[in-house]
């Protein structure tokens, strides 16, 4: 990865001023914004941005007990008409069900092409509300206000959208790019430690992928972020955007290096399906857990030296993130199964499996012609057999 991505000072994230991010997409270019406050003042930067002074706000039950009031009254008293709709929490909203009631929804509230909605909460409604967006008039603007790390770090940038199906996560979806992202640092102060975990995991595979001294500087800070430290979070989540805008801005619809971004994730989606998306399992968890069998998948091939995918499991037993399959009842399950999920992967090119496997921490590189004999052989270690 580049220089521009090396890690910044923590003391550049002391000011309690906002610190903003550009992901340069041209005419399509939108700000990231991460500060704390951002929610109870969203007004001030959702504002400009409206074609018309109304908007919908869309939530899960969870997210809507702590934010949607401090959003609708920033917007409100700004004279901006505010209508909301309350979803289920849960993996299982990002499906057709849900697509088509938020559709419906959103076509009732007398949309127009000029309209732009809210996505208030995590990666699942982020998804399905960004969806929705690109369906509905074939594109509105949407917002993306993140509400948990996963969200701030990941599935809120980058133009991601999508719901799953029985077959694999995220296979009906298009690239949809918001027209801004607010990531507060407030609304991280009521997650449960383990959304805290999950989404911890997709930051640190930033280091994994590109940048070896991000990877330390978490390996040395880790214990402060889940702690609640404000400038540790502030550094590791500015520095998670700054990766991924980089990314996305060299290679928007994932047609080279923005497959990198998917380390863990072909193991991490199997895992997701095999578990049916009941919650078992979270997607961080399950990246997790993907990216130190990506590892083991490297060193197994012969592409990175023994020993870093144990460094990475040191590290998120130190933390307490998810490493492996432990914590999960997987009795009857079987490697060739999980396999077969890989199968409907959406990187599968002429059939063949794509992993993002690695040299050595912050070495990243893409494979297409990994044998699936030393894929199984890494699940069945995972699996105990």
């Amino acid at each position: 990865m580049n220089e521009a991505l090396a890690p910044q000072s923590p003391d550049a994230g002391s000011s309690n001023d906002p610190e903003r991010l550009t992901v340069a997409l041209g005419d399509r270019s939108y700000e990231i914004v991460v500060g704390r406050g951002l929610i109870a003042n969203a007004a001030a930067e959702i504002g400009p941005l409206l074609h018309q002074p109304r908007t919908l706000v869309v939530c899960d039950g969870n997210v809507a007990k702590e934010w949607l009031e401090p959003l609708s009254a920033s917007l409100t008293n700004a004279g901006i008409e505010v209508q909301s709709v309350v979803l289920p929490a849960g993996e299982s909203t990002k499906s057709f069900q849900h697509f088509e009631r938020l559709t419906r929804e959103v076509l009732q509230w007398r949309v127009e092409r000029r309209s732009a909605i809210i996505a208030l909460g995590g990666g699942v409604i982020g998804d399905l509300v960004g969806f929705t967006a690109a369906c509905v008039m074939r594109g509105i603007e949407f917002i993306q206000i993140p509400t948990t790390v996963l969200a701030q770090v990941d599935s809120s940038v980058g133009g991601k959208t999508g719901i799953n199906t029985p077959e694999g996560k995220n296979l009906v979806g298009a690239f949809h790019q918001p027209r801004l992202v607010l990531a507060d640092t407030a609304s991280l102060d009521t997650l449960p430690r383990r959304e805290i975990g999950a989404g911890y995991a997709e930051i640190v595979k930033y280091g994994l992928l590109g940048n070896a001294a991000f990877f330390d500087w978490l390996a040395d800070n880790g214990e402060k972020f889940f702690a609640g430290d404000e400038q540790v979070r502030r550094h590791a989540i500015l520095e998670g955007c700054r990766a991924k805008a980089d990314i996305v801005a060299q290679d928007e619809r994932e047609g080279g290096v923005r497959a990198l971004l998917n380390l863990g994730h072909t193991f991490g989606h199997a895992l997701e399906a095999e578990v049916g998306y009941d919650g078992r399992l979270l997607h961080g968890e399950a990246v997790g857990i993907g990216m130190v069998m990506a590892f083991q998948l490297s060193e197994a091939l012969g592409h990175c030296p023994a020993g870093a995918s144990q460094q990475i499991i040191d590290h998120f037993a130190r933390v307490g993130v998810p490493f492996d399959l432990s914590g999960l009842n997987t009795e009857g399950w079987n490697a060739e199964t999980l396999l077969d999920h890989m199968r409907l992967d959406k990187k599968v090119q002429d059939g063949r499996l794509t992993f993002i496997v690695a040299r050595a921490i912050g070495d990243a590189f893409i494979s297409r012609d990994v044998p699936e004999d030393a894929v199984l052989q890494v699940l069945r270690a995972a699996l105990g057999d």
